[in-house]
């Protein structure tokens, strides 16, 4: 006999009252949000100095090597705090209340 009760999940928006975290949740998403639209700059720095590199038109080798590798340097870093952020959801879910 399969006797599952689905869970019920109230948000504190949801109550109608703030709580007291909420300001620190704003700042780490805000914080992160930057972080993935600096990523995404970089990413987009590296695809216009490459093709300029490709056109012609006064970027160089190395400059445009440099981009990319910072780009991609970027994207594994911000790789590795979405893993992280992954494992805290997966160990905190796994916790018995």
């Amino acid at each position: 006999m399969n006797n599952s009760i689905p869970s019920i999940r109230i948000l504190p928006a949801d109550m109608g009252v703030a709580p007291a975290g909420v300001a620190e949740g704003g700042k780490f998403i805000e914080t992160l949000q930057q972080s993935m639209d600096q990523v995404e700059g970089a990413q987009g720095g590296a695809a216009t100095q490459v093709a300029q590199m490709l056109n012609g038109k006064g970027a160089d080798l190395h400059s445009a090597m440099i981009a990319v590798e910072k780009a991609d340097l970027s994207f594994q870093l911000m790789m590795q705090v979405r893993n992280k952020i992954v494992q805290a959801y997966q160990t905190i879910s796994s916790m018995q209340f």
